[in-house]
């Protein structure tokens, strides 16, 4: 299987394990999981086959490490999206003290939005930060735009009470970043 076979199985895991898995026939559990075996049947009854061994290649293959497949209670392997929900989910995060300085990430045109605005989840659950500026500028060239990095006093925030989370995959999640906050 091609490398650009592998992205649109992920893309495709992405969309219905993120945003629409009803787009499938799915409904995800309080936490965001379903069972690997009902995700690779509704997948093919809706024109992507995807293979147990193709799945298991997306899960271990991304850099970004999206989706986790774990054993459920019922003792068959289920998988949810690491984050970036915008369908109802708890993930079970924990609040966690950040470093002092997370980046995030964009497109050169978005930076003056932000500067007003600061950065917003918009129909996510929060919005992502990294711990380094080369995952910060990867994630922002997803769109094959112009990145800027901006850098987040992460410190500052927790110290004025606002709540942040780290995902499984390392990524760092927080409501809403106001703008005095951000370089």
């Amino acid at each position: 299987m091609s490398g650009m076979d592998l992205v649109a199985i992920s893309k495709r895991l992405s969309y219905v394990l993120r945003h629409r898995p009803d787009s499938v026939g799915l409904t995800l559990d309080q936490n965001g999981w379903v069972a690997v075996d009902d995700l690779l049947a509704a997948l093919a009854a809706h024109g992507r086959r995807v293979t147990r061994a193709e799945l298991d290649a997306v899960v271990s293959g991304n850099d970004k490490r999206r989706f986790a497949v774990e054993a459920g209670p019922d003792g068959k392997d289920r998988i949810r999206a690491s984050q970036g929900h915008s369908v109802p989910v708890d993930l079970g995060l924990t609040p966690i003290a950040p470093p002092p300085v997370l980046y995030h990430g964009t497109s050169t045109a978005a930076v003056a939005s932000i500067r007003a605005e600061g950065l917003r989840k918009g129909r996510r659950h929060h919005v992502h930060l990294s711990a380094d500026t080369a995952t910060a500028r990867r994630v922002g060239a997803r769109r094959r735009q112009e990145v800027s990095i901006l850098t987040v006093d992460a410190a500052a925030m927790d110290a004025d009470g606002y709540g942040f989370y780290r995902s499984a995959n390392g990524v760092w999640l927080t409501d809403h970043v106001p703008p005095r906050y951000l370089r």
